[in-house]
């Protein structure tokens, strides 16, 4: 269901308020600025049945009215207030009375705009939940050795997100490659290989590369997949190539892909891809100043849907295989990372300033400053979760907080 439930809670001795809500000014001007409402009243019997759902605390003397029904709500409770009749103060007893249970609650409070873009981000956080549920996510080969603090919770994972965690074995992968079937992709027009900036990216490497990206995509379609991540430094070895390219496509086609076996990472993926349908940039913080909040990002495996422009490199550690060499567009960005029990998440806004080409980082750059230029001691250099994290256009830092309450 789409439309917001509106429940009402009414106390009989304001007289001033109308019997039906979907009369009052207040309510149109919300629903003319873009929510869509079903006016459910105080019958609380569909509580739990909808994308998003308000208690509209219409007037004061409702607390006691709205203890009586809190046995029968689920998850977060949002509250919607007006600027009349005592709205916000009971709202806010009734806040404090959610908080003294252990639950969480918002009161929703301001102009019709902004209530109106948080119902909206209340639903696109619900129909994400959905797209979620239920799905299934490959783990090719386990997580590379390095990563020693990126061990999932699965029951949590599945719990939480209802996302199954689907273990293949990087022996399985490597069979698949070795047969050869080349597929170039369908959906992404890539540029020949007289895009390289490294001649060491031939064509026989590029279709190497092409190789790997066809047998992951015959694993997702063989297990049903939505996401994967892959052991890549494995394929050094084993076929002489990299996964770059491949990630880079399929995450590009939708396919949330993430290298280095980082479960969390690719997790954080996926929620970013379900929550704003774009991909994200799963990349490592290679160098930060303190003092004003700038960072430097930098990987091998950015989406070219994400690019205004590309060309095409060797894998920055190993020097061989196919990688990506982009530039995204300045603009607002969010960094996000969800930890391993999924009990803690760093969304956090900042500006994508410019975009780098330095000889001894990860093939594409880029510079960041944080909005909170405290960050970089309070989190990075002091509790952060994990190494790489996720960049993704926009400013989502509270969606994403929202989401995962």
């Amino acid at each position: 269901m789409n439309k917001t439930g509106l429940y009402t809670l009414t106390s009989g001795l304001h007289s001033e308020v109308m019997p039906d809500a979907s009369e009052e000014r207040f309510i149109r001007e919300i629903a003319a600025a873009g929510a869509d409402f079903d006016f459910c009243g105080e019958d609380f019997s569909r509580y739990g049945s909808h994308d998003a759902e308000l208690i509209y605390v219409r007037t004061g003397g409702t607390e006691n009215a709205f203890k009586a029904v809190f046995p029968r709500l689920t998850g977060p409770v949002r509250l919607l207030t007006s600027g009349a009749s005592n709205s916000l103060a009971a709202s806010m007893e009734i806040l404090s009375f959610l908080r003294q249970q252990g639950r969480e609650g918002e009161i929703l409070h301001g102009s019709a705009a902004y209530i109106a873009e948080r119902i909206a981000a209340l639903s696109r956080a619900a129909r994400a939940r959905r797209r979620l549920q239920g799905s299934r996510a490959g783990v090719i080969g386990r997580p590379s050795d390095w990563l020693i603090a990126s061990d999932p919770d699965r029951e949590a994972v599945r719990d939480r997100l209802g996302i199954e965690l689907v273990d293949i074995p990087m022996e399985e992968l490597v069979t698949e490659i070795r047969l050869g079937l080349c597929e170039a992709p369908s959906g992404v027009p890539l540029k020949g290989v007289r895009h390289s900036v490294n001649p060491k990216v031939t064509q026989k490497t590029f279709d190497g590369a092409l190789d790997i990206y066809g047998a992951v995509k015959r694993l997702i379609d063989r297990y049903d997949l939505s996401a994967v991540t892959v052991r890549c430094f494995d394929l050094l070895s084993a076929v002489g190539n990299t996964g770059c390219l491949a990630l880079a496509l399929l995450n590009s086609e939708g396919v949330p892909a993430g290298c280095e076996g980082d479960i969390p990472t690719m997790l954080t993926m996926c929620v970013a891809n379900a929550l704003f349908d774009v991909p994200g940039f799963m990349a490592n913080p290679s160098r930060m100043d303190p003092s004003t909040g700038e960072m430097v990002f930098a990987h091998c495996t950015v989406p070219f849907s994400m690019l205004r422009d590309y060309s095409y490199d060797t894998h920055f550690e190993s020097g061989i295989g196919v990688a990506v060499k982009g530039e995204l567009p300045e603009g607002p960005v969010t960094l996000f990372k969800m930890s391993p029990g999924l009990d803690r998440c760093f969304a956090a806004e900042a500006g994508l300033i410019k975009n780098l080409s330095e000889k001894h980082l990860c093939r594409t750059q880029v510079l960041l400053r944080l909005d909170d230029r405290t960050l970089c001691r309070d989190y990075f250099l002091k509790d952060p979760i994990g190494n790489h994290h996720v960049i993704v256009p926009g400013r989502h830092a509270q969606e994403i907080r929202d989401f995962l309450l």
